[in-house]
């Protein structure tokens, strides 16, 4: 038996404690593997109404899960109110996600779920990291740049080359060092974690129709081929540039099991057009398996029962699936 997995509340004023109160009780028909809530008792007794048991260790929700949320309490910020972001709320998210990730470093949590934070308030409190990837990556000692970030659902899964940075400055930040870096992390993350022997990944190019042989730009025979012709000689089955408009349609979706987007929205805006309800965030590349559903704290509906848990739903059974992966691949 694996151990259960641990998933934050995030923010206490966030939708994090509805969410996973609502997943918890979607257990059965979600056919969910056994995990734990961290976080502040008081936020989510304020927006859940569900059976919770508190516990010391994560071994003790195996016993408690059947029956009640299993819940490692977090005593900070007990003035927390949904809607209502402080900075008290914020370092009550930061303390929470320490600890989360501790307890899967340690394998006594088989892997990890995050709740929706705040970056603005964690920023406010001195957090330095552009988001929860990056705390988590340095926490185990791995470089956020060995580290991708994977969204998922049903029906696509992309990885951007770039993140969060304007729009306007991709092409300077893009290089083919740093495409060959995800998509060699992003083969063995598929290979890892969910048993894709031999990915197909499709790469799509950065300007209109690919850069129609240099007539909308050369960023594709510059940088983008290079890098894919490195992937395949070191035996990845890697192919593009791809026409970004021509990617995401039904038919070109079949061909491959991940896509390489060179910027964020060129792979969020069809990720979630497709998925928006089940997106999930899986983070490729470190020790521990991570997941987190693909959207924000909603502080405007937090409260007020109108918090759909489909994504985290989503991501505690990504996560679930992952670990039992892992354990088969190492028994």
């Amino acid at each position: 038996m694996i151990a259960p997995l641990a998933v934050t509340l995030g923010d206490p004023a966030g939708i994090g404690p509805e969410i996973v109160g609502k997943a918890w009780e979607a257990r059965h028909d979600a056919q969910l593997p056994c995990f734990f809530a961290v976080g502040n008792e008081t936020a989510l007794r304020r927006v859940w109404s569900g059976p919770i048991a508190a516990i010391g260790s994560p071994a003790e929700a195996q016993v408690m899960f059947a029956t009640a949320l299993p819940l490692l309490p977090v005593a900070d910020c007990d003035d927390a109110h949904a809607g209502c972001p402080t900075l008290e709320t914020a370092r009550c998210a930061l303390d929470t996600l320490g600890l989360a990730v501790g307890l899967a470093q340690s394998g006594t949590a088989s892997g990890l779920v995050t709740g929706p934070v705040s970056k603005a308030q964690l920023q406010a409190i001195g957090f330095t990291h552009p988001g929860q990837t990056e705390f988590i990556a340095e926490r185990c000692g791995i470089s956020s740049g060995n580290v991708a970030m994977m969204l998922a659902g049903p029906e696509l899964r992309v990885i951007p080359i770039t993140i969060h940075i304007p729009l306007a400055r991709v092409p300077e930040i893009l290089t083919s060092e740093l495409i060959v870096s995800r998509g060699r992390t992003a083969a063995i993350g598929l290979q890892r974690n969910f048993g894709i022997q031999n990915p197909r990944i499709a790469v799509a190019g950065l300007n209109p129709h690919a850069g129609e042989q240099g007539m909308m730009g050369d960023e594709e025979d510059r940088i983008i081929l290079p890098a894919i012709e490195t992937l395949r000689a070191e035996g990845f089955e890697v192919f593009g540039p791809v026409s970004p408009d021509a990617l995401f349609t039904p038919r070109a979706r079949q061909g491959y099991d991940l896509a390489l987007c060179m910027y964020h929205d060129q792979g969020l805006i069809p990720l979630k057009a497709l998925c928006v309800d089940e997106g999930v965030n899986i983070s490729l590349g470190l020790p521990i398996i991570r997941t987190s559903p693909d959207h924000g704290t909603a502080f405007d509906i937090a409260g007020k029962n109108l918090a759909d848990p489909g994504a985290m739903i989503a991501a505690i059974r990504m996560a679930g699936e992952a670990a039992t992966y892992r354990a088969s691949e190492a028994a």
